[in-house]
């Protein structure tokens, strides 16, 4: 065994795989929209079966669709047939995963899957099987080949059974409206959920944190202040608390090209005027957008009356998952 045997070998595979995959796009047909159509009309949850390799990928099933707006969770038929089948209640909908359809445990707790009087919906390798018979509407996730070389292990038969999986959820999703705030509120511990989540108020430097100088004060001072608070600029306000312009590290390095005096000059001469600013409660997905868009590396942050209550940075950004 060698190195080109091992690459060819797992080429092989791929390709069987996406092959068997790509067969698929002929069934996403009536029955697939019927087999949603269960679905979306469900009441209960989404009840989703299968023994082996099957239950595995219909355990990824159930969590894409309860992440992405259709109620659903994982019931191992061994266990429904000792007791477990009690969580399967009337206005509930059977998603069974079978690739050869005669799974024992299954075909064992069909009767009383009936007698529920919920719809069943399968997904099986063979359209003429004992499951797909039984069911409302079967799917056909047959594979013409498996990647294993024996033909032995499950490998082209679960890609296909997870992909076509994934059809449904993403199509309920869309047909659901499900966006992607939705589904970062149900992963608020995760990357999406920070990213989507989280508010410019929640990341922002307050107080006595914020850089800030009065619009007369000198830009010597302007300078003590962005080196003393690290943000890369300096807010400048009025009297009264509103902001009047920012001051930041490219505002420096052009005032060097203009030969400006740093020790007779004040800010207000330099600073600039009209700047971009966040909101509290602006979404921190939105502000790196903004800062992204104007090549901006701090932002000061106001209310509604332009008064100045924060200020923030790529950095902070990035401290909190945001970038």
């Amino acid at each position: 065994m060698n190195d080109a045997n091992l690459q060819r070998l797992g080429l092989a595979v791929i390709e069987t795989e996406a092959a068997a995959v790509k067969a698929l796009a002929s069934r996403i047909d009536a029955r697939f929209v019927q087999a949603c159509e269960f679905m979306l009309q469900c009441a209960g949850r989404i009840v989703v079966l299968g023994m082996g390799k099957s239950g595995h990928i219909g355990g990824k099933i159930a969590a894409t669709l309860a992440s992405t707006g259709s109620p659903a969770f994982f019931v191992h038929p061994g266990e429904a047939s000792h007791g477990d089948l009690g969580m399967i209640t009337p206005g509930d909908v059977v998603l069974a995963l079978s690739n050869s359809g005669e799974t024992e445990e299954i075909l064992t707790i069909l009767p009383l899957i009936k007698r529920l009087n919920v719809p069943l919906i399968s997904l099986t390798g063979n359209p003429q099987s004992t499951l797909a018979r039984a069911a409302n509407v079967n799917i056909d996730v047959s594979v013409e080949q498996e990647a294993c070389p024996l033909g032995l292990a499950p490998t082209s038969s679960t890609t296909a059974l997870l992909a076509m999986g994934d059809a449904i959820a993403v199509a309920l999703l869309d047909v659901r409206g499900f966006t992607a705030e939705d589904f970062a509120r149900s992963h608020p511990g995760g990357r999406l959920g920070r990213r989507l989540l989280l508010l410019i108020e929640d990341v922002m430097h307050r107080g006595d944190e914020i850089p800030r100088v009065h619009e007369q004060a000198p830009l010597t001072a302007a300078l003590v202040e962005m080196s003393k608070k690290g943000l890369g600029m300096t807010t400048v306000v009025d009297a009264r608390g509103r902001l009047a312009g920012v001051f930041t590290d490219g505002d420096l390095r052009r005032i060097f090209d203009r030969a400006v005096d740093v020790h007779n000059t004040k800010i207000d001469d330099v600073m600039t005027r009209n700047c971009k600013t966040a909101r509290p409660d602006m979404l921190a997905a939105e502000a790196l957008q903004l800062m992204e868009q104007h090549r901006i590396n701090a932002l000061p942050v106001t209310d509604g009356d332009g008064n100045l209550v924060g200020a923030f940075n790529m950095h902070d950004l990035l401290r909190a998952g945001v970038v």
